[in-house]
């Protein structure tokens, strides 16, 4: 499986690299830019060394790829982010990931007045690879989990970089495979389904903004409230990326998330990924 990973992010490396050689014309209703990022960690110790540690290397590729539509009273943003990260540590059986996310945005607006739109969002997540617990039992793979969310709604868009979309009716379903959920419940779905389906109101809001020179931070939140089970548990997702460019092809990268979900665990779940790498903009 790992192997056929590693082919499908060279083969959208290669794609996405080679777009850069189409310069873009502004005069089109298109706008596309991306970003190409490959950090590497590594942690060395001999026998000698009396500290203790242990070993390890790190490597994370990631894609994030924004394709902006704009003509007259009309936008539609579309943003796809593709991570993949493994870390090997000395004497372990098997490499661990540090990600795995594969997810797209869609979202169509028309002006109704001064920044305001009226919209239809769609949003779209899954992994790519297994994960497994601390006692290499496997608890997911591809496509198990996915989530996806789709409703109408009212969009503020300021800018680019900073807009909210507000959908008070948004269809939330949420997609794993029965062989989870044969012993018990897995990432919501209850046991013996292999699906959960969810109705409510859903706030998604981006800013991206420059700290200084070369620094620059993004911010993704997605707030949802289920309206058929206990709409005061909202479920919460936040996104930060900070990039800190040291030239045009190196850079420190620094990736937060977040997530609240009731339904899953009944506690903040936490990732953080830092490592300074390639990255290439196009």
């Amino acid at each position: 499986m790992k192997k056929s990973i590693l082919s499908i992010v060279f083969i959208l490396a290669v794609f996405f690299g080679n777009a850069q050689e189409t310069p873009i014309d502004t005069t089109k209703v298109w706008t596309k830019n991306g970003n190409i990022s490959l950090l590497f960690n590594q942690s060395a110790y001999n026998k000698q060394w009396l500290g203790g540690g242990t070993s390890n290397i790190a490597g994370n590729f990631g894609i994030n790829y924004d394709f902006n539509y704009k003509k007259g009273d009309v936008v539609w943003d579309n943003k796809f982010i593709l991570a993949y990260g493994l870390t090997k540590i000395k004497g372990a059986e098997m490499s661990a990931k540090t990600d795995d996310r594969l997810e797209l945005n869609s979202l169509w607006g028309k002006k109704a007045r001064g920044d305001w739109y009226y919209s239809i969002f769609f949003n779209f997540k899954t992994q790519m690879d297994s994960g497994y617990d601390k006692d290499n039992q496997k608890i997911s793979h591809f496509f198990s989990p996915a989530y996806t969310q789709f409703g109408p709604g009212m969009l503020w868009k300021k800018s680019n970089n900073l807009s909210v979309n507000f959908s008070p009716a948004t269809a939330k379903l949420i997609l794993v495979h029965n062989h989870f959920t044969d012993l018990g419940p897995s990432f919501g779905v209850l046991q013996g389904d292999n699906s959960r389906f969810e109705f409510g109101a859903s706030i998604s809001g981006y800013y991206k903004f420059n700290v200084m020179a070369n620094v620059s931070i993004e911010n993704r939140l997605n707030l949802y409230s289920n309206y058929l089970d206990n709409p005061q548990n909202v479920d919460i997702d936040y996104q930060m990326n900070l990039v800190m460019k040291i030239n045009k092809y190196l850079s420190a990268n620094v990736a937060v998330q977040a997530i609240y979900d009731d339904n899953s665990v009944k506690a903040v779940q936490v990732r953080e990924i830092f490592g300074i790498g390639v990255n290439y903009g196009f």
